[in-house]
């Protein structure tokens, strides 16, 4: 062989050798997310998820993608969304934003894996089978929005001691309405106040409601533990304010918009883990060997600038249990 004639080959392998590499490189694995909230409502909720994803190796956009779906707030079109990531064949189905996103889920897949958070007893909604051993496709992270009302209720009495009558505001379409009614009227009881029970899934419910929480002369509002609450937060933070009316709220996000406490747990926290869970199960992990997460940690946080402005004076024992104060 003429020494030109193999500098000619050398070269077109050196082409070539690349170009079959790249071929036998593994596809990067698509994650589908799916969430009943909009993006503008959850940035802060996607960073921690992709800060989880990357404490187990996976970077999006390098070596893993992800496809977003947000039902906006019309919770009818999840199974359709969930549905359209499956045919897309993603590896991990991420459900958040209520256990209405993971039911959506669960019901359109019962292989894809799903990690979910949400409120309300997984075993119940028929998400798991039990939550050491969950033996499906699906784990994931348990809000505890609900469970931990009866506990809001005692730290809103705490604050407006003299409040006879509570109202409960409780979205009826959600699953775990029925739940948190039973909930709020037993704590109600426990505390000595009387709880009225108002329905709101619209922002005209909305408005409805405080409008017969103020002919009423309600003493304080319990904001109940519901994604479609958490994304009308400026306008119930508002009505709050406008009303002049004591609310307890079940994440922080509320306090930040001027909302006046909070008691629950970090949902940044939630969707951190929901990011480590999804990460271990590309790398190979069963849903059914991965117990479903039970937080451990709450915050209190507490607006000094809200209660000022309701004449609310905080008592000293409460602001040395709050986990932060915002002056």
């Amino acid at each position: 062989m003429r020494r030109r004639e193999f500098i000619t080959l050398l070269g077109g392998g050196a082409v070539a050798w690349p170009l079959v590499a790249r071929a036998q490189q593994p596809a990067k694995p698509v994650v589908g997310f799916l969430n009943s909230s909009s993006p503008e409502t959850s940035a802060h909720y996607v960073v921690a998820f992709r800060r989880g994803l990357n404490e187990t190796g996976y970077v999006e956009g390098q070596n893993v993608a992800i496809e977003y779906r947000w039902a906006q707030g019309r919770n009818d079109q999840l199974r359709a969304l969930a549905e359209d990531l499956i045919r897309r064949q993603v590896a991990v189905l991420v459900a958040v934003g209520g256990s209405v996103t993971a039911q959506a889920a669960r019901a359109a897949t019962a292989t894809i894996p799903i990690v979910f958070a949400g409120g309300g007893d997984p075993v119940a909604l028929g998400l798991v089978n039990s939550l050491n051993r969950p033996d499906g496709n699906a784990t994931g992270v348990v809000l505890m929005a609900t469970e931990l009302g009866p506990k809001r209720l005692e730290l809103l009495r705490d604050l407006v001691p003299k409040a006879t009558t509570i109202a409960a505001l409780v979205n009826p379409r959600s699953p775990l309405a029925a739940f948190e009614i039973s909930n709020a009227q037993a704590a109600g009881r426990t505390v000595g106040a009387q709880i009225h029970i108002l329905n709101a899934s619209t922002e005209r419910d909305i408005d409805v409601a405080f409008a017969d929480l103020v002919q009423r002369r309600t003493d304080a509002l319990y904001v109940g533990g519901d994604a479609y609450f958490a994304r009308q937060r400026a306008q119930l933070t508002a009505l709050a304010a406008r009303h002049a009316v004591p609310a307890i709220y079940d994440r922080r996000e509320f306090v930040d918009a001027g909302g006046l406490i909070s008691y629950g747990t970090p949902f940044t926290e939630i969707y951190h883990q929901v990011g480590i869970y999804t990460g271990r199960i590309l790398k190979g992990a069963k849903p059914a060997d991965l117990p479903v997460i039970q937080p451990t940690k709450f915050e209190l946080v507490i607006n000094l600038k809200t209660a000022k402005a309701l004449g609310l004076e905080i008592p000293p024992t409460l602001l040395a249990r709050a986990d932060e104060v915002i002056e």
